[in-house]
């Protein structure tokens, strides 16, 4: 597929999933998100590589044998076709060239993956809110520890701490979230009688759901302030307090969940 048919793709996709609603965007969404990832184009085109030095190698093999083979069965050496010699020759230069860039490929570093942005809960829902919230959130933290990552501007243990506290956290909230649509349901369907009891029941997880975005979003801020003062010691020392403090922040939805 051509670089300029690719682009026409992907702009269609995104048009398309501009316009379109519902779980069938989401999948659009994922999909062209999931192509344009920088890690995967890394991974494609280490496949591709791979494949062209296997086969010119197949190539060079082939045509070398088969001169090989015309060498020996006439009677006069030296009267093997030149195309083949050529051919194998050809086929050798462009497994070497192709080998020497699939190597320089795979020693170079895989991009991180981008995120994928999960799906939000159905419209009218409570949980829809604060799930849009938490991906513009995770959107950010993953921006700001790339950056304090790749300037090794804070020590590299408390962005890794940081990046699985906060994906740990953002799973909880979002098994609240499906928790608390969960109980939406049931509550519409319900007889009048226990309507009340259920509504109760969604304003408890919505609650909760705020206080733990509103958590999140602390850790953000604390990625943020480390990367604006990256030199002092307290910004490194509050990235490294927000991150205990949202690691029991996650053990506590995890509990809840």
């Amino acid at each position: 597929m051509t670089g300029s048919r690719r682009r026409e793709l992907i702009k269609l996709g995104e048009f398309v999933g501009q316009h379109v609603r519902g779980p069938y965007a989401d999948q659009i969404r994922g999909t062209i998100a999931r192509w344009r990832d920088p890690r995967a184009k890394a991974l494609r085109l280490r496949r591709q590589a791979q494949r062209r030095t296997r086969l010119w190698a197949a190539t060079g093999v082939t045509t070398g044998g088969g001169a090989a083979v015309l060498q020996t069965a006439v009677e006069s050496p030296g009267a093997a076709p030149g195309v083949l010699i050529g051919a194998t020759a050809i086929a050798g230069f462009m497994a070497v060239t192709a080998g020497l860039k699939s190597r320089r490929l795979h020693k170079e570093p895989l991009p991180e993956p981008i995120r994928v942005p999960a799906p939000l809960p159905a419209r009218g829902s409570q949980a829809r809110e604060p799930m849009r919230r938490l991906e513009e959130a995770e959107d950010t933290l993953h921006e700001l520890l790339s950056q304090l990552a790749r300037g090794a501007l804070v020590p590299a243990d408390s962005v890794e701490q940081a990046r699985r506290t906060g994906a740990e956290a953002a799973a909880a909230l979002r098994a609240t979230a499906a928790q608390l649509h969960a109980v939406e349901r049931a509550r519409d369907h319900a007889p009048p009688s226990d309507r009340a009891a259920l509504s109760n029941g969604v304003r408890r997880l919505r609650t909760h759901l705020d206080e733990g975005i509103d958590g999140y979003c602390r850790l953000v801020a604390a990625a943020g302030h480390a990367l604006a003062a990256s030199t002092q010691t307290g910004g490194r020392a509050e990235l490294v307090d927000a991150t205990d403090h949202l690691a029991g922040l996650a053990h506590a939805l995890r509990d809840l969940s």
